[in-house]
């Protein structure tokens, strides 16, 4: 990483992303000037408030980029301006990739890596883009799609699943089970959380940086 001296504000960029269906998306990005990775922010359930301004998007939005790491958040079809309407994790799986395609033009060479949260985290476990360097996504409820619709489950690529303790949805050992045989996978907890990670969002910063700078290395 640079040294603070080095360091000024990342400023946030406004995008209009357009799926491979034609769906339009808002999106913003941040990306440092000598960016060590990238992380691609897929927000909670559309059908519960999610988007990309929810919390644990957002503090990982503001923090990744001061770690170094390049940063998208966007609205899922049918969330706040974008368009289209809510597919259930299946159309959302195009929203994904076209966050992929903006992320990955504007960084070169450089650990690319899915990090979703909740409905996000499900989804972004579908994915197996070659431009991706690996999974370090944030409290999966792993029941947004069918089992069989994660592709990364056996994929050779490194993840990570940040489960918080206390998670209301898929508990630490729950994640441990359902995850049993898949390649390359571990399970992170972050002690003393619930689902909403309130006051430990830095901690998962650090999780998502810490699986870059190993992917990078």
């Amino acid at each position: 990483m640079t040294d603070d001296i080095d360091r000024t504000p990342v400023p946030t960029e406004i995008h209009l992303l357009t799926t491979v269906d034609g769906v339009g998306l808002e999106a913003e990005t941040r990306v440092p000037l000598r960016p060590v990775g990238a992380a691609v922010l897929a927000h909670p359930h559309p059908q519960h408030g999610g988007s990309m301004r929810s919390l644990v998007t957002s503090e990982l939005f503001r923090t990744l980029p001061e770690l170094d790491v390049a940063v998208i958040r966007f609205n899922f079809r049918g969330v706040e301006r974008s368009e289209g309407t809510y597919d259930a994790g299946h159309g959302e799986q195009h929203d994904i990739v076209a966050a992929i395609d903006t992320l990955s033009g504007l960084v070169d060479d450089v650990a690319l890596v899915l990090a979703g949260w909740s409905f996000g985290a499900d989804v972004s476990l579908s994915i197996i883009d070659p431009r991706v360097t690996g999974w370090c996504v944030v409290a999966p409820p792993l029941r947004i799609l069918r089992a069989d619709e994660l592709l990364a489950a056996q994929d050779p690529r490194p993840k990570r699943l940040v489960v918080p303790e206390n998670d209301q949805y898929r508990t630490p050992d729950s994640v441990r089970s359902y995850t049993e045989g898949w390649v390359r996978t571990e399970v992170a907890v972050i002690a003393g959380g619930d689902h909403f990670l309130a006051g430990r969002t830095d901690q998962v910063a650090t999780h998502i940086a810490e699986f870059v700078a190993i992917e990078a290395s």
